[in-house]
């Protein structure tokens, strides 16, 4: 089969005019991409896990205190926000198959450099690699958009739901395989909580190479090719994409909904692995906890897109605010020594987010055409990934000056403030 083409022409090579002409290949070519996607996405699970479960306690561990047990979440936060940038545009103009496998393969590479900045305790390296394996981290979160691309409107909110739920494999998996891998880490000779970065680095490396080589044709290129068939006044080069047509309050609303809801999750869930190992709580209940907090997260998403297609968008990022709200009053008043009110409260955070992620990702894919798209996506993941970084690096400062009580409540505050963004949505 011919390379995929980064730009569309009046000329099309003819493979990818076949897939113009023929709506039957298009929608052989969207079911396939959502199985790509979703092989992709099991691996790219099992690799966000590590960072999420130990990269604080590692840093505690190298640096022997807590006050910068929030900076891995931030470091590989930041790496993802630039890695969000650089996968949009890749993705824009040679298609996702190579922006996604690139972000992939990029992030098992830090997962790799963190394994050897813990066997050479070295905090630099530590941070350096943390940054780089954050392009995992965003890659996996860009990857729902590919199950999108030739997706119908009414079908979009339940493309994305298909490409997450099934990350919640890895991603529980990942977690719950904390003992067992640090088990394997200090038999091969390497720290403990290195372990889940090990199992990191494979996953997001075979997440890479599945895009790599399942992802063809390219379905954005494809329906970016689509788009310039229907608009044929119209052309797809780089001055023409500078002025695109989008509605701009949608893009507002959505990437709104989906950054303060990354930085309430973000915020709370860092922290928690910290509160538990404070209160005497070992690995493997961390691992259960923050196993069941991803499940939330991406489980019922095939049930919530469903709903985001049939209720409405803004219902359920109203939706989104009050679950939070819920799940941080629970995790602020809950007793520190409550595995089960600590498991319903991380449910909860990670539900209330679910909600947020995928209502705020169909008002984008509404709201923009596919000239431009995925530039737009990856620049609304940029504000995402930062607003995940400033939740993880506050939170370790506001733990250390008052209580996790103090942050879970601030945060379900926080969650509120997607009320009025959603009632001014609604205002003509």
């Amino acid at each position: 089969m011919k390379a995929d083409v980064s730009v569309v022409t009046d000329h099309q090579p003819d493979w990818l005019q076949s897939y113009v002409d023929s709506p039957d290949k298009q929608k052989t070519l969207y079911k396939r991409t959502l199985k790509t996607v979703v092989i992709a996405q099991i691996f790219g699970g099992a690799g966000l896990a590590a960072g999420i479960t130990v990269g604080g306690l590692l840093a505690q561990d190298m640096s022997h205190t807590e006050g910068i047990a929030g900076i891995p979440a931030a470091l590989f936060t930041l790496g993802s926000a630039l890695s969000a940038f650089l996968v949009g545009r890749i993705s824009q103009r040679f298609g996702r198959r190579f922006g996604l496998s690139a972000g992939f393969l990029v992030g098992g590479i830090g997962a790799i450099g963190v394994v050897l900045a813990a066997l050479m305790n070295s905090l630099f390296l530590l941070f350096t690699a943390l940054f780089i394996y954050g392009a995992g981290t965003s890659t996996n979160l860009q990857a729902r958009y590919a199950g999108t691309d030739l997706a119908k409107p009414d079908q979009r909110a339940t493309a994305i739901s298909i490409a997450m739920v099934f990350t919640t494999f890895g991603a529980v998996a990942g977690p719950n395989l904390g003992d067992t891998m640090g088990q394997f880490a200090q038999s091969i000779g390497v720290p403990e909580l290195s372990g889940p970065f090990i199992l990191a680095a494979a996953a997001y490396i075979l997440a890479g190479l599945v895009i790599l080589a399942f992802l063809r044709p390219d379905p954005f290129v494809v329906a970016r090719s689509i788009a310039e068939q229907l608009g044929a006044d119209e052309t797809l080069s780089e001055e023409a994409s500078e002025k695109p047509a989008i509605n701009q309050r949608g893009v507002v609303v959505g990437a709104t909904i989906m950054v303060l809801t990354q930085m309430v999750m973000v915020a709370i869930m860092t922290m928690t692995p910290i509160h538990m190992m404070h209160h005497g709580h070992g690995l493997s209940e961390i691992g259960m906890v923050i196993g069941i907090h991803v499940a939330a997260m991406y489980l019922p998403s095939l049930l919530t897109g469903i709903l985001v297609d049939k209720i409405g968008r803004t219902a359920m990022a109203v939706a989104s605010g009050f679950t939070l709200l819920a799940a941080g009053v629970l995790g602020g008043f809950a007793p520190v020594d409550s595995m089960p009110l600590l498991v319903i409260a991380l449910a909860l955070l990670g539900l209330g987010w679910n909600f947020g992620l995928i209502s705020g990702t169909a008002l984008i894919v509404d709201s923009t055409d596919p000239k431009t798209r995925a530039k737009t996506q990856g620049t609304v993941d940029v504000l995402i990934a930062l607003s995940g970084a400033s939740g993880g690096a506050m939170s370790g400062m506001v733990v250390a000056q008052s209580s996790y009580a103090t942050l879970s409540l601030a945060g379900g505050i926080l969650s509120l403030v997607l009320i009025p963004v959603v009632i001014w949505a609604r205002r003509k």
